[in-house]
């Protein structure tokens, strides 16, 4: 029994002609997303450094962002997370989203007391 896999991505603004155009297209989009996340690292702009959101840079607040794009397009077109069943995909999607939220909360809380730790000086900086 042949499936016919969606050859559209962006909520159906890109369409493509075959299944191989559509790989090079995720293949492409993966690839620029990348590039601006290693530019982003590499250049460090300062307003990014300087402003903080939520206890963290903003320049951390784009990688992950920008991190959780790629791992959606990975999911939803590589692994064809879109031809599945929507009860399939609930189930993977909102599981995922709820331990990416849960580590992100966790990391935060964590970041915070270290840094309050060294910043009131109980420990002092040696790195």
């Amino acid at each position: 029994m042949a499936h016919d896999h969606n050859l559209a991505i962006f909520r159906g603004t890109l369409k493509f002609k075959s299944n191989v155009a559509k790989i090079w297209g995720v293949f492409v989009f993966l690839s620029i997303v990348t590039i601006i996340e290693v530019a982003l690292g590499i250049v460090k702009p300062a307003f990014l450094m300087d402003q903080t959101f939520l206890a963290m840079k903003l320049l951390n607040w784009i990688f992950i962002i920008l991190t959780l794009v790629k791992a959606y397009y990975i999911t939803w077109d590589f692994m064809h997370m879109r031809d599945e069943k929507s009860s399939l995909r609930r189930s993977v999607v909102w599981t995922a989203i709820f331990l990416i939220c849960y580590l992100v909360l966790i990391l935060l809380i964590e970041g915070d007391y270290i840094y309050e730790v060294y910043r009131n000086n109980y420990i002092k900086f040696n790195f």
